[in-house]
């Protein structure tokens, strides 16, 4: 059982990343495909499906990793912010930027998942998620 699923989201494409596979798998929720979906719209990841997968043909995502020439990672760090046991909310005017802007924020809003950029310029706040970079 998991505790903290985008925890285990974050560690399973960090851990797929440094082995250098080229597919990451882990088990599917709404909240984890948004996420995914948001990363590989920034450039992080290269695909992301959702499909049934293995004897128990359970709904799993499958996260095709994207390496640059070097075979290093699309990113070079992920990291949880907001954890269950500390929660963290920012205001819109209070979202931190990530590298001078040139890594990413994940916020959970009134208006969905949505990264820093699009909060700041909404004007929407919301729980910290995660930082990309």
């Amino acid at each position: 059982m998991v505790t903290d699923p985008i925890a285990d989201l974050l560690a399973r494409i960090r851990n797929a990343a440094l082995a250098r596979h080229e597919v990451a798998r882990m088990p599917a929720s709404k909240l984890k495909l948004r996420i995914l979906e948001i990363l590989k719209k920034e450039g992080f990841v290269a695909d992301v499906r959702q499909e049934e997968w293995g004897e128990s043909k359970r709904q799993t995502l499958t996260v095709t990793l994207k390496y640059a020439r070097e075979r290093g990672a699309a990113f070079q760090g992920l990291r949880r912010v907001s954890r269950p046991g500390r929660r963290v909310y920012v205001r819109h005017d209070q979202i931190p930027r990530v590298l001078s802007g040139l890594g990413i924020s994940i916020l959970s809003t009134s208006l969905g998942l949505m990264t820093d950029r699009e909060a700041r310029q909404r004007k929407v706040g919301g729980e910290l998620l995660c930082e990309v970079w």
